[in-house]
């Protein structure tokens, strides 16, 4: 990574909802932009609400804001910058040369203040199905009111990002009529394995999983929105005779409504609810030791969990019509099927082992870009967004 970045304004800001501990798929985008910008010699900023147990990082400033915890969505919080004139204070003083935001929030807000306030130009990625996390906390005329604001803020960006093609349909549908751009998310598992088969067995060692054990995986937040119940239910369809263990990381709101539909079906004694795995190489560990990553979402955009599954050669299997699965083809680099526990089921018993081990080649091959190399088209692409922006606004 070589680019050099113009002029006097030097912080890279960085701006989202969510940040460690909290963790998600675009909580870790931001950090590895994070890691990799630094890496550069690019000096950042993140700004994000405040969090009782966050702890400062030696690379960067933290800026984080008045905050309070989200009903049913524990760890998330709340960002009320205006209840901190701080913030704002401390936007004005800091000399931004672009802001990027990964939210349209209370955090967006503060990106499009600071890019204005700087002139500065403001990439915006679109990550998340914004319209169907408000409906579950609000009505529907506060969730239309909320999605004016979002169609505006995304308006205002001098570059909206997608990570991957898919994604612009949601967009599009919230009425978004300007130019996006795809820029694909990175994956930190991608690199520094050498005999991903080696490194798979010791996994399923390590973990006490038996070689002839169909090992199943879900990594997410448990919420009803990404069809935890549908895998829960597939899974009291499946074969007495199937030797299978389902392993779940993460947490959510769903998550205690799971562990009671699994006792209810019979399962707990083939059911793990291991909750959030933060250390990055204990999660690898369990990506690797799977068979099979069932995903059947259709909340997610461009979900990170299929892309590190497929860095240790696990496939997943993806709801048919899902933004997930564009980049899958059935039976090449993943499989695809009918978000219900009936289609589930039927797919992950119809599978062979060389199947898996087949699909899950391919899908490594062609899921997996490493964080590096995505950042130093990140970096090319802020350099051109800074030199346009400035000759455009002399």
């Amino acid at each position: 990574m070589n680019h050099l970045h113009p002029g006097s304004r030097e912080i890279y800001g960085l701006f989202n909802d969510s940040f460690p501990p909290v963790i998600d798929g675009v909580t870790l985008t931001v950090e590895n932009y994070c890691r990799w910008l630094v890496e550069s010699g690019r000096k950042v900023t993140v700004v994000t609400p405040w969090n009782p147990v966050s702890t400062p990082h030696p690379d960067f400033d933290i800026f984080r804001y008045v905050s309070l915890p989200i009903y049913n969505r524990h760890p998330y919080r709340y960002g009320f910058p205006k209840a901190d004139p701080m913030i704002w204070r401390r936007l004005r003083h800091t000399p931004f040369r672009i802001v990027h935001a990964h939210c349209p929030f209370s955090s967006g807000r503060l990106a499009a203040y600071a890019a204005a306030h700087h002139q500065v130009p403001l990439v915006a990625t679109f990550h998340s199905k914004y319209r169907t996390d408000l409906r579950h906390s609000l009505p529907e005329w506060m969730v239309e009111r909320q999605m004016r604001k979002i169609l505006r803020f995304y308006s205002s960006a001098t570059e909206v990002w997608i990570p991957q093609r898919a994604v612009e349909e949601t967009l599009r549908e919230y009425g978004y009529r300007g130019q996006v751009r795809v820029v694909e998310n990175g994956n930190d598992f991608a690199e520094s394995i050498d005999d991903i088969e080696a490194y798979k067995s010791d996994s399923r060692r390590r973990l006490g999983i038996a070689p002839a054990t169909l090992s199943l995986l879900f990594v997410g937040q448990h919420i009803l929105e990404k069809g935890i119940e549908v895998i829960v239910r597939a899974l009291a369809l499946l074969p007495d005779s199937l030797d299978y263990q389902m392993t779940f990381i993460g947490e959510g709101y769903a998550r205690d409504c799971m562990i009671e539909l699994t006792r209810e079906l019979g399962l707990s004694d083939k059911v793990s609810f291991l909750g959030l795995i933060e250390e990055r190489e204990t999660l690898r560990r369990h990506y690797a030791a799977a068979d099979l990553l069932l995903f059947p979402s259709y909340y997610d955009n461009a979900p990170l969990v299929v892309r590190e599954a497929a860095a240790v050669m696990t496939p997943a299997i993806l709801p048919e019509g899902a933004t997930a699965a564009e980049l899958i083809t059935h039976g090449s680099n993943g499989f695809l099927a009918s978000r219900t526990p009936e289609a589930y089921s039927q797919a992950i018993a119809s599978l062979s082992r060389h199947d898996i081990i087949s699909v899950g080649r391919k899908a490594r091959k062609t899921l997996c870009r490493s964080w590096r190399d995505v950042m130093d088209e990140v970096i090319g692409l802020y350099d051109e967004i800074i030199s346009r922006y400035d000759t455009d606004h002399r």
